[in-house]
């Protein structure tokens, strides 16, 4: 019979006649044939298969080896025997390889043959030995495919013990050689598909036995980890990890970034390596891996890496966006490469000049999944932008490009940022002692307290939050500058984009302290406030004054030029800030201060003998408010101004005022401590405060008034009034008071209701008064004619009240200057906790607004020109009132939580969320932390403004104005600096853990002391007693 198919092979006989007979063949092998005719025609079908030269003879020799090996299974024993198998394996067949995958494809399907045969259990021990030899060779796809089929049919030919584990690994390092170099599309799936076989075979592996899987992952590692430049593994890899179990994540990258033994270079190419597998088409969870890698890395403070790899694979993860079958995974990985690199805007800017084609081919393609896809990738370019602000010339064409799609709200902006930065990963890979203090939910930065420095800190954050006084600072052009205004701008800049929890103002503390503060000693914040905003006012005013002299000298500090790309940055910043120099009121050669704090008040005597006036205007930065004399106990002196300077607006040089000590009463200053208790009373409230400022006051007998009119001393009435509302209204609570008579320091504890919105009684400016008065007298500055507050008798209020309501009546009569009662909401309050103005800590409430939020309290003008207000309503006018939050906007706040989430506490490094109920009731609940220094915002008016465009003076932007290069380099570069010191402490922590026992101590307060007290002095505030007079009173 084999002579007869020998001959019939060879033959010219046509295809068909062939079929005929091979069929004649196949039937025939149910007779009974002699073993040594089996023998020679299982041998003439082998080599038709392994030797044919044609398809046609491989397949006639398939059937009749079949055939004839079902019906005569004992004889086919003989034939396929261990012996024959392993010369097969081993050195091939005639000429054929033994690496020839059609040997193992005729092994595959003799088995199949003898399945059920004993003699099959030798060749299983057989082909285990030699897989493992085959693999530890390295076939190429095709074989190694071929393989796999056979070994996933028969898992009984899969090596066991500790032979399984290498012949996994062996795998595995197997598939990193297998590089396709074919450009056809067939070509290229038959590659995938033999891979994906292969990735098959080690997952069925995987399963049976779990003791091969931790291996054959670490030599995964071990091979996208290797440094070797000859050595490029395939992309293959990246079938293997749809198998691995998603729950050994957190296991396995724990076990990776926390490995001493593991080299940043070796850790580098592993993850760029990983990165490469995006390209894989039919890989799951790749994305995934990679994000849990990176974010294991910032766990552990492995920022170098983070950066290396960011700035290499970050264009090659962009161009995968390009393939839908690997685009969502792409997505994932890009967004959390890009939103995660936020200290510089190195990385998103390598992509920029590819997201507008993207945008445009994403829009005209057509397919189903593109639409959901673009408003993804358009959420984060908008997240990019808003974080790296101040590049017009790159994101024009963007913003157009995207302008007809959704925008995410900017808090929602903030919290991806936020939750997203590298200082902000979780830190469930990393130990207890790589475990880092990143932002606070809130986002803002801290600052660190250098020693008795919270009275600055405090200030700091209270200017900063304050919406437009911030972005106008931070729009001025000063590049090249070295004033303090420059300083402020950088440290807001600081505080804005750094990526730490907490800055160290150690330069601005340097260039703002006051000559006379003691470096590490506690200071008065509102002493501090003072004197900054003086020097700042007094620096622009100098260099305005040399910029005259010398057109070229020095660069400008000018709050109405800005930037000329500031108004073309984005069209969100484009639109908010182009306009504001128009909006300005024109040059009229006020300095920044004096336009975001500066008022102007009218302080008049009138001579009660001849009704003549005298009056003078004032400027003023803030309000200092004195306690009224029924706030303090009856026991105990009166919480009068001093007698030095009375009733006086908190001056610095921006209004000629002066803080000189007063020698006589440095002999007191050694005395001991007291502070006022708290009293019974109802409580006063901040507008109480003000009418008191503002209330007539009685020149009497000692301090009668020189008439130089009735040239004698006379007595007389002084009053007061603002005529000129500040855009920020600062008003200071005189709590710290010296009483000469017992020799003590006293701090008035008395609690202080704070309104969130306040009306403050503002006069027109006359313009003429002081030419009309009949006398001009500035009246002098001494102690001695410098007049005390004193209660008139019954008598003299009558008459008083009497005459004032006749002058109210004359000036309604005779169309006199009206009173407007201007809007003010709280921005922020500073306590101060303790009982002394030389220790204890102060701190701060801020409500976080934006630009347009702070100024959305809308209420109608009132004017004593209405003439249907009643004769009280008018009195009214005249006085500071408290005014209740609308009831949409209290009702919405309490219903949604945003009340929570709107106020926040700054106490030095620490950053948290609170509520407005929290400054209300700080007293109650701690009495010795007490409002100090209050901020309050004007509000829009709904009508026409009495101070004309006082009201609406351009002073205020809805947008934060785009970053100068300058500070931005300077912010990139501290905040390189701060990933390299959080490496570096890492890695010595992880260090010293490894080689001894370490005692950790958390982070706790910047001070380390008893409540009350800021810095190494405790209570003592560092040292010294009070060294002027003015500090007793500030």
């Amino acid at each position: 019979m084999d002579k007869i198919l020998e001959g019939l092979v060879s033959s010219d006989h046509s295809v068909p006649v062939k079929r005929a007979i091979v069929k004649k063949v196949v039937e025939a092998a149910e007779k009974e044939v002699t073993e040594e005719q089996c023998q020679a025609l299982f041998s003439l079908t082998t080599r038709l298969i392994l030797l044919g030269e044609d398809a046609f003879q491989k397949q006639i020799g398939s059937q009749v080896l079949e055939a004839y090996a079902r019906f005569h299974r004992q004889e086919f024993e003989h034939f396929f025997s261990k012996d024959f198998v392993l010369g097969l394996l081993q050195q091939g067949y005639e000429q054929l390889d033994h690496r020839d995958p059609t040997i193992i494809e005729y092994i595959h399907s003799c088995l199949r043959l003898l399945i059920s045969c004993p003699s099959v259990l030798d060749i299983f021990s057989v082909i285990q030995v030699e897989v493992l030899r085959m693999v530890c060779e390295h076939p190429k796809p095709l074989l190694c495919s071929q393989l796999s089929t056979l070994l996933t049919d028969f898992m009984q030919c899969v090596p066991k013990d500790k032979s399984g584990v290498l012949f996994c690994q062996q795998l595995v390092r197997t598939i990193s050689y297998f590089h396709c170099y074919a450009n056809q599309e067939h070509e290229l799936r038959e590659y995938v598909g033999q891979v994906t076989k292969v990735s098959t075979l080690l997952q069925n592996i995987w399963k049976t036995d779990r003791a091969t899987l931790l291996p054959s992952l670490q030599e995964v590692f071990a091979i996208i980890s290797s440094t070797d430049p000859s050595f490029d593994p395939s992309t293959a890899l990246a079938c293997l990890v749809q198998h691995i179990p998603i729950q050994m994540i957190t296991v396995l990258i724990k076990s990776l970034t926390t490995d001493p033994n593991v080299k940043d270079a070796s850790m580098t190419k592993a993850l760029c390596r990983m990165i490469d597998w995006l390209s894989w088409p039919l890989a799951q969870h790749v994305d995934i891996w990679v994000i849990a890698l990176l974010k294991g890395l910032a766990a552990v403070q492995k920022f170098t890496i983070l950066i290396d790899v960011t700035l290499l694979k970050i264009e090659l993860v962009f161009a995968r966006l390009w393939f839908p079958i690997v685009r969502q995974g792409a997505l994932a990985v890009l967004s959390h490469m890009l939103l995660s690199f936020q200290h510089s805007p190195e990385a998103f800017h390598l992509v920029v000049p590819n997201v507008v084609q993207l945008v445009q081919s994403l829009k005209t393609n057509g397919l189903p999944t593109s639409k959901v896809f673009l408003l993804q990738f358009t959420e984060l370019i908008h997240c990019m932008m808003y974080q790296f602000s101040g590049f017009p010339d790159l994101y024009d064409q963007i913003i157009e490009a995207i302008k007809d799609l959704p925008k995410p709200a900017e808090d929602k902006i903030k919290f991806v940022l936020n939750q997203s930065a590298w200082t902000s990963q979780s830190n469930s890979f990393a130990s207890g002692l790589l475990k880092q203090a990143g932002k606070s939910e809130t986002g803002k930065t801290g600052l660190i307290n250098l020693g008795n420095t919270c009275y600055m800190n405090s200030i700091i954050q209270i200017l900063f939050m304050a919406t437009d006084f911030r972005r106008h600072v931070l729009s001025l052009q000063l590049n090249g500058s070295n004033t303090l205004m420059k300083k402020l701008q950088l440290l807001f800049a600081f505080l804005a984009h750094t990526q730490r929890a907490a800055y160290a103002p150690k330069n601005f503390l340097e260039a703002s302290r006051p000559p006379w503060f003691n470096a590490g000693s506690q200071q008065d914040c509102s002493e501090y406030l003072r004197f900054l905003l003086d020097r700042l006012h007094e620096e622009e005013k100098t260099i305005r004054v040399l910029e005259s002299a010398k057109p070229n000298f020095g660069p400008s500090i000018d709050v109405d030029n800005k930037d000329p790309k500031a108004s073309t940055s984005s069209r969100e910043h484009g639109e908010s800030c182009s306009n504001v120099a128009e909006t300005e009121s024109t040059n009229d050669g006020r300095t920044l201060i004096e336009k975001m704090f500066g008022g102007k008040s009218i302080t008049g005597i009138r001579c009660m003998q001849c009704n003549c006036i005298s009056e003078k205007e004032e400027p003023f930065t803030d309000l200092s408010l004195a306690f009224c004399p029924s706030a303090s106990t009856q026991d105990s002196p009166k919480p009068q101004r001093p007698s030095e300077e009375p009733k006086v607006l908190c001056q610095g040089s921006v209004n000629g005022g002066s803080e000189a000590p007063e020698p006589s009463s440095a002999s007191s200053l050694t005395k001991g401590v007291h502070y006022e208790q708290v009293t019974t009373e109802p409580p006063l409230s901040v507008p109480d405060l003000v009418n008191y400022f503002l209330a007539p006051e009685i020149l009497d007998e000692d301090n009668a008034y020189f008439c130089e009119k009735c040239l004698s001393l006379q007595r007389a009435e002084r009053t007061m009034k603002v005529v000129t509302a500040p855009e920020y209204l600062i008003l200071t609570l005189l709590r710290f008071s010296y009483d000469a008579k017992c020799h003590v320091r006293r701090k008035i504890l008395d609690n202080v209701t704070i309104p969130q919105v306040l009306r403050l009684p503002v006069h027109a400016s006359a313009s003429s008064a002081q030419q009309s008065s009949p006398l001009q007298v500035e009246y002098p500055e001494s102690s001695e004619n410098l007049a005390k507050k004193l209660k008139p008798s019954q008598q003299d209020e009558e008459d008083e009240a009497k005459a004032r309501m006749e002058r109210n009546e004359e000036t309604i009569g005779s169309g006199g200057n009206p009173v407007q009662s201007v809007p003010y909401a709280l921005v922020s309050v500073v306590m101060h906790s303790g009982i002394s103005s030389e220790s204890g800590h102060y701190y701060s409430y801020v409500h976080d607004t934006n630009g347009a939020d702070e100024t959305q309290y809308q209420a109608g003008p009132s004017s004593v020109k209405d003439a249907s207000e009643s004769e009280e309503a008018a009195s009214n006018l005249n006085l500071c009132t408290a005014v209740p939050a609308p009831a949409k906007q209290d009702a919405s706040l309490h219903n949604s939580g945003e009340e929570a989430k709107s106020w926040l506490l700054f106490n030095d490094s620490r950053v948290t969320f609170t509520s407005f109920r929290s400054v209300q009731n700080i007293t109650n609940r701690f009495p010795k932390d007490t409002a100090y220094v209050l901020m309050y915002r004007k509000q829009e008016l709904a009508g026409p403004s009495l101070n004309e465009g006082q009201q609406a003076n351009g002073m205020r932007l809805s947008a934060e104005p785009p970053l100068q290069k300058e500070l931005l380099d300077a912010i990139i570069k501290d905040n390189k600096l701060y990933l390299q010191e959080q490496e570096l402490s890492a890695r010595t922590q992880a260090f010293q853990a490894s080689s001894s026992s370490c005692s950790f101590r958390p982070n706790g307060s910047d001070d380390n002391n008893p409540p009350g007290s800021c810095g190494p002095s405790g209570g003592g505030g560092g040292g010294g007693g009070f060294n002027t007079v003015s500090r007793l009173v500030f």
